[in-house]
């Protein structure tokens, strides 16, 4: 078995977890309680809040978690909350003919070359503007990158009302153009995530944007390099509200001609 399932069945079994009424509420279990139920193990993969916790896939979710149809959420620093239901979206594979761009890149260079980081690709991808180009907005910078914290906000997940606060979310690049904010999350090859890291950034954005009165629309992009094409696809939340809202709105992929793509 991997750690993570013997980890959580662990947990399940000290607090009852498999007896919870799912349909009536999530559970809510806190970092302090996961330490306890796994402090016998001697793996840091068997008892480290932050492994444990890291479901990013459905495929990396615990066993137990797959066969009772759970997801794992965090709503504050140390507190987390078990749902049941759909947690994940699906990222497509994108059938149409592969773009051909043109680097805005006045040299070839050699940096982008040397290792093979998604946030490496992500950076290169917007020095040529690629970036830029998927969004249709010339005016986007970098202005946003790292860990943040959220501010209070509430959402509707599978029917339940859930309160998040001071969450931390980490972007992997976000975006300000003249009209909008446009957040990036940057995987390898996936065919899922987890909805909560692209809802948990877009909140936040929206929330700071809509409290200081800014009147920018905040969109969410996730990102990944294929070989040698870049992969974007732009989603959407139709209600602000609701985690489960999520909408694919379009995608597209890229190869690179000029610069370090020319050679």
């Amino acid at each position: 078995m991997r750690n993570v399932d013997v980890a959580w069945e662990a947990i399940f079994t000290a607090y009852e977890i498999g007896d919870h009424d799912f349909e009536l509420s999530p559970f809510e279990i806190s970092a302090e309680q996961i330490k306890q139920a796994t402090g016998q193990f001697d793996k840091t993969g068997r008892r480290e809040v932050r492994v444990l916790c890291k479901q990013d896939t459905r495929e990396a979710r615990p066993f137990v978690f797959q066969k009772l149809g759970l997801f794992i959420l965090p709503i504050r620093n140390g507190k987390f909350i078990i749902v049941k239901g759909e947690g994940y979206v699906d990222i497509p594979v994108i059938d149409e003919v592969i773009e051909v761009h043109r680097s805005a890149l006045k040299f070839e260079p050699v940096t982008p070359l040397i290792g093979n980081s998604e946030m490496q690709h992500l950076d290169f991808a917007y020095a040529a503007s690629i970036i830029r180009t998927f969004a249709e907005d010339e005016s986007l910078v970098l202005t946003i990158r790292g860990r943040h914290y959220t501010p209070r906000f509430t959402f509707q997940v599978n029917g339940h009302t859930i309160t998040a606060d001071s969450v931390q979310t980490e972007v992997d690049a976000g975006y300000e153009g003249s009209n909008q904010v446009v957040l990036v999350e940057a995987k390898p090859a996936v065919n899922n995530t987890i909805i909560r890291q692209l809802y948990y950034p877009f909140r936040q954005w929206s929330e700071n944007l809509r409290r200081d009165n800014h009147e920018k629309s905040v969109s969410t992009l996730f990102f990944g390099k294929y070989r040698n094409e870049y992969l974007l696809w732009q989603f959407r939340f139709e209600d602000t509200e609701n985690y489960n809202s999520i909408k694919l709105l379009r995608s597209k992929k890229y190869s690179l001609v000029g610069g370090a793509h020319d050679s």
